[in-house]
């Protein structure tokens, strides 16, 4: 059976020297699958960081001082392409 390209399998034996290394790949994002006799006992991935609360009250604030441009999107974006250093 093929493993994922995110996945890498050791033994128990194989894992205890190589535990930083593996600590590393599983911060990387990687799944490390360590098995005793062939079979996976243990799947070791990185601890996620909780979420934070977005505070909408503070973003609204934040994108009330944005100005507003008159212009639109398209007239903008039209140009920005024909200015002399497009």
């Amino acid at each position: 059976m093929a493993q994922p390209a995110d996945e890498r399998v050791y033994s128990v034996t194989e894992a205890r020297g190589r535990f930083s290394v593996l600590i590393a790949a599983a911060e990387a994002g990687v799944t490390v699958v360590i098995t005793r006799d062939g079979e996976p006992v243990v799947d070791m991935s990185a601890h996620r960081k909780p979420r934070r609360r977005i505070d909408v009250d503070w973003l609204r604030r934040q994108t009330a001082k944005i100005p507003y441009s008159s212009v639109d999107s398209g007239d903008l974006v039209r140009q920005m392409r024909d200015d002399d250093r497009y």
